[in-house]
């Protein structure tokens, strides 16, 4: 009996190698987004671990693509290794690829507000950011410019509710969302009493309510703070909205997005129809069996 041997074809070195770089660039992908998210790390060195991970999943590629080369010319093995690479690459680098675009397409501005005159002010949020954010005051008149080019939509809420009413519902939905509040000062009005608090309002001087509270963005969990000034007006509220980004001079339209859901979620409420209390009911009284008689016998 003659045994036949079967010949392998001789698989790329490099389109295993693109392989296993690939891979390792996932799991480095995975634990940098872990580190950044949990802040183990300073925000420097984390990013820095991130990025190091992206670089390897690019040059997975270009080996990939160099293995193919080889491949199609001298008919080695190895095309399912460096598909594999260029897929796992590109997944790892379409989202990184698609901030970059909406940076150059977006102002680099990390700070928005509704009211670029007269912001609304960080207070308790201010003594808690690290000394390597972004400065806590707002940019000026040439940021609400940039701002007001990309984002005209972004305004101040009037509405006709009472302040203490759209306060409640503020906090309502910021807690909702599950963001961290920082602070929160309700609003009070002109000639109310001092009593215990120091920052209540004196010499027939309204106090505004303000709620200061930190959001997280989607995937890395970079700190985000929002400040919300409820202002009594003649005829209801206005709210004011402020969100900046702690790190990065370009916030790709996240806190623009921000205050626009948080004020479309607090009008939702405002705006919607009132719940109609139901009447009480009145108890029924519990059915008795009739009294069985004795049966009379003719």
């Amino acid at each position: 009996m003659v045994r036949r041997r079967i010949v392998e074809d001789p698989v790329s070195r490099l389109a295993i190698w693109s392989q296993r770089l690939a891979l390792f660039s996932l799991a480095a992908t995975f634990v940098a987004v872990i580190i950044v998210r949990s802040g183990a790390l300073d925000i420097v060195p984390a990013l820095s671990t991130l990025a190091g991970a992206l670089f390897l999943a690019v040059i997975a590629i270009l080996l990939a693509f160099v293995a193919g080369i080889f491949i199609w010319r001298d008919g080695l093995g190895g095309l399912r290794h460096a598909v594999a690479a260029v897929l796992i690459g590109l997944a790892l680098i379409a989202y990184p690829a698609y901030l970059g675009l909406r940076a150059y397409q977006l102002p680099a501005i990390y700070d928005v507000t509704t009211d670029p005159i007269d912001p609304p002010q960080f207070d308790a949020i201010a003594r808690l950011r690290p000394r390597d954010a972004n400065p806590i005051v707002y940019q000026g008149l040439y940021a609400a410019e940039l701002q007001r080019a990309a984002y005209p939509d972004i305004e101040p809420d009037d509405t006709t509710a009472p302040p203490q009413q759209a306060f409640d519902i503020a906090m309502k939905v910021i807690t909702k969302r599950r963001w961290r509040i920082v602070d929160a000062r309700p609003p009070q009005e002109a000639g109310a009493t001092r009593g215990s608090d120091p920052r209540a309002p004196q010499d027939g001087v309204p106090r505004d309510g303000i709620i200061e509270a930190v959001a997280r963005s989607l995937i890395l969990g970079f700190p985000e703070d929002v400040v919300v000034r409820i202002r009594p007006t003649g005829d209801g509220t206005r709210i004011d909205v402020r969100s900046a980004s702690r790190y990065g001079r370009n916030d790709l339209g996240s806190n623009a997005a921000r205050i626009r859901d948080l004020i479309s979620d607090i009008d939702d409420i405002l705006t919607g129809p009132e719940d109609e209390e139901e009447p009480p009911k009145k108890p029924t009284r519990p059915t008795q069996p009739p009294a069985r008689g004795r049966s009379v016998r003719r």
